[in-house]
């Protein structure tokens, strides 16, 4: 058993590495983007739709949703980054169904890869909706004593992401590992069904953490030790 995709080699030279977690991330990245491309080929705009289309729009609109009440007023502005997020953390753990699949989000680069792009993500719509004085500006609030703490604080929450993630999606492959192992014939179904229900959860979560942070930038600052 793999404590982390990083471990599977398919090939090296040198010190070129290809591990399962480029091999599924990149595997994953393509399902996505030929997916959208045939599911949004032939969109339709009357009554008569495809199931597709139907199955797409239900996601897109529960997404919205979701980050409208996180406090961003304006959410097919954010649909796209957060969307991305949410769709790429729940196809890793639903593609564990497929035999020899192992998400990439079980390793650590992953995770911290993902939180990274949070922690870019945040400034970038924070200056974009105050300006680039009044975002950094934020980061002096309530006094500029708080300066430091508020950077502490921007870049412990991004680690805190990266970790989250990582932590509960090993943990979870770890559990189901050694439980299958044990009792082969009885938990598999039970216990598959389980990861994959853990694996959605995790993805909500990243994903409404990020929403969360991306709405505390485009609006006043809280102070650090209240957050």
């Amino acid at each position: 058993m793999h404590l982390s995709p990083d471990q599977m080699i398919f090939w090296q030279y040198g010190f070129i590495t290809l591990n399962a977690t480029i091999v599924f991330t990149w595997g994953l990245m393509l399902l996505l983007v030929v997916g959208s491309k045939l599911i949004t080929r032939n969109l339709s705009t009357d009554l008569q739709r495809s199931r597709w289309q139907n199955l797409l729009e239900i996601i897109v609109t529960a997404i919205e949703k979701q980050i409208e009440e996180v406090g961003l007023t304006e959410p097919r502005t954010y649909l796209g980054f957060l969307g991305t997020l949410f769709l790429f953390v729940a196809m890793a753990s639903l593609c564990t169904i497929i035999p020899g699949y192992e998400p990439p989000t079980g390793s650590l680069s992953t995770t911290v890869a993902l939180a990274l792009c949070v922690l870019v993500a945040v400034p970038f719509f924070g200056i974009r909706d105050q300006g680039l004085g009044g975002y950094l500006k934020s980061y002096f609030e309530p006094t500029v004593i708080m300066l430091p703490f508020n950077i502490i604080s921007e870049i412990s929450r991004t680690l805190a992401l990266a970790v989250r993630l990582f932590g509960n999606m090993m943990s979870g492959a770890m559990i189901i590992g050694i439980l299958l192992s044990i009792t082969p014939f009885i938990f598999p179904i039970i216990m598959t069904m389980l990861g994959l229900l853990t694996g959605m959860v995790q993805a909500y979560i990243f994903t409404i953490l990020a929403a969360v942070y991306i709405a505390a930038a485009t609006r006043t600052r809280k102070p650090a030790f209240k957050t």
